[in-house]
Parts: structure tokens; C-alpha cells; sequence
């Protein structure tokens, strides 16, 4: 169970009394996360989720509870701080700054279809648009510059053909990066993969996880999440899922010329930042009891992207 941080009932009933929500009913750590403790908690006045943030600077914190007011603010299916009678948002328990959040409604999807697919693009856009006008910096800890510094300390763990991959991969970042930071820029979720995704029937009622969340060009959130929902386990891409994606995209946010051209390039940058977090967490946690995603879907993925095919950029580009 990815739960780094254990919890006794009677500490999680005294970080919950000031909430005013009720007795503890029960709780339990959720095993899905990779980076953070999270616990489904019961109260008598709902059902919410606490999180334990396990790694990134504190300061950084406050920006992940603005941005999430805004986007609750704009009408987006998001979690946000539930505050205590006295107004606190951002808490500790056990040593560690703790947030509670309303538990969404709905599940994950194993296998998205195209409507899936039209459904988070369309979400995308409008995360996208309401940030854009007056976005909230903060450079993502995982860009182009820890990408150019770890990836050559990963590729020397790697056999001959992935490191070749890798190096090339870094090559083209260090060419187009004047380019890539022009690109027309919002804050991103930075982690939209499928299990970060509510569905309650074929209606999408969540949104979670914005710990990877931080201000950037648009084109790599996309990016990202095509390279999650929109792929089949050979790592090539289903393009009635992908072109749904982009068309649910597109008629809230067209794409600009830039982006159409940048877009073969950005699903490779995608790639390259899971790939070399995986690697590293692959060996931070070998042998714990942490749920541990493969690098080598990455890698695979990477390599599929090396070749541009028809249909495999954006159709809608204006």
C-alpha cells in the first residue's frame, strides 16, 4: 500500500475536530498513490479525502490551494481545501502538511473510449482558459531543466539501444527549448492520466491529483494526457480515442500554427519526463511496499513516438 505515513485514529480525530464536520466514522489508506499518503475519510457530514504531501517544498503549497479555488471558482469538477471553523486551509498531522478535500463522486475508467477521451480534452481546454488570462506562476520541478539534468545520470543505468534514445530525446529539448517557451501558456495539471479521472457513468465528475500542477505551455498537458488515454499497450496511438481528445480540445481552445508543429516534439518531451521519474522512483523504493508505475512503458512509448504518421498531428491547428 502506497501509504509512506501511517495514521492512528485518535491523531486523525483531533487534526479533524476543528473542521466541525462531524464524528470520524472510519478511514483507510488509499493504495493508489505514488508520491503522497492519502486516506478516504468518513465524517458524519460527508465523505472527504486527507493528504499527507509527502514531497516538493512547503511553500510550494499554497500555490496548489489558490489554483484549485479558482478552478472550483470556475465550475471545474476539482477537489479543494475544505478550511476549519477558523479559516485554515494548509494543516500539519504527523509532521507533514495535510489537506482535506471533498471526496468526488465517481471512478476510474481501465479502458477509455473515444467519448472518454472527447470528454478530458474538453475538460483540458477549460482548466486551460481559466488560468490563462491571469495564470499563477510556478515552474514545474519536473521541466526542462531537471529533464536535462537527470536524464544523462539515468541514461548510465541504461543498456546501449534505450540510453541512444534517451540521449537523443535530451538533444531534441536542448534544440527546441527557445521554441517550446514561447508556446501560448497556462497553469497545467501536469498528471492527467486516466486513474486522475472521474467517471460517474459516461459523465465526468473529477478531477484529482494536482500535485504535479505548475504553469507552462499547454501543448505539454495535452501532450501528456495523450499519451495516457489515447494509447494502445504497444504504445501506438488509437487515433479514434486521440482525435476525439484533440477535437474536445480544440472546440473550446483552437490550436495555434506553433503548436501543431511542436506537437510530434512535445509528445516525445511527455514521454521523457515520466520515463526518467519512473526510473528514479523504480529505484528510490526497490523492495518497499510502494506501488511503483514501470519506467519501461515510457521507454517503449518513447520510442513509438520517434516516427511522425499521418494523423498524428493536430488536425485542428488554425
Amino acid at each position: 500500500m502506497s501509504v509512506f505515513t501511517p495514521l492512528e485514529r485518535h491523531e486523525l480525530e483531533a487534526f479533524l475536530a476543528p473542521y466541525g464536520l462531524g464524528r470520524l466514522l472510519e478511514f483507510q489508506g488509499i493504495a493508489a498513490g505514488t508520491e503522497n499518503s492519502n486516506f478516504f475519510v468518513s465524517l458524519e457530514h460527508g465523505e472527504y479525502v486527507l493528504t499527507l504531501i509527502e514531497r516538493g517544498p512547503r511553500e510550494d503549497l499554497g500555490f496548489f490551494i489558490a489554483l484549485l479555488d479558482v478552478l472550483h471558482s470556475a465550475g471545474l469538477p476539482v477537489p479543494y481545501a475544505v478550511r476549519t471553523r477558523d479559516g485554515e486551509a494548509l494543516r500539519e498531522l504527523a509532521g507533514l502538511p495535510a489537506l482535506l478535500q471533498p471526496r468526488l463522486p465517481g471512478s476510474h475508467v481501465a479502458l477509455p473510449n473515444p467519448h472518454h477521451c472527447h470528454e478530458v480534452g474538453e475538460l483540458l481546454a477549460r482548466l486551460h482558459l481559466a488560468t490563462r488570462a491571469e495564470m499563477i506562476e510556478r515552474p514545474s520541478d519536473r521541466g526542462l531543466d531537471w529533464m536535462l539534468a537527470e536524464g544523462p545520470l539515468q541514461a548510465l543505468r541504461l543498456d546501449g539501444q534505450a540510453r541512444q534514445l534517451l540521449k537523443g530525446a535530451l538533444e531534441e529539448i536542448v534544440q527546441l527549448r527557445p521554441r517550446l517557451e514561447h508556446l501560448p501558456q497556462a497553469n497545467l495539471h501536469g498528471d492527467l492520466f486516466h486513474d486522475n479521472v472521474l467517471f460517474d457513468g459516461n459523465f465526468l465528475s473529477g478531477v484529482i491529483d494536482f500535485y504535479n500542477a505548475c504553469s507552462g505551455p499547454m501543448l505539454y498537458d495535452l501532450a501528456i494526457a495523450a499519451n495516457d488515454w489515447c494509447v494502445e499497450p504497444c504504445g501506438e496511438f488509437d487515433h479514434h480515442r486521440l482525435n476525439a481528445l484533440l477535437a474536445g480540445y480544440a472546440a473550446l481552445r483552437p490550436f495555434s500554427a506553433a503548436e501543431a508543429e511542436l506537437w510530434p516534439a512535445m509528445l516525445r518531451i511527455a514521454c521523457v519526463r515520466f520515463w526518467l521519474s519512473r526510473l528514479i522512483a523504480a529505484e528510490a523504493f526497490a523492495g518497499q511496499d510502494v506501488l511503483i508505475k514501470n519506467p519501461e512503458e515510457f521507454r517503449r512509448l518513447l520510442q513509438a513516438r520517434q516516427t511522425v504518421e499521418p494523423g498524428q498531428g493536430l488536425p485542428f491547428a488554425l
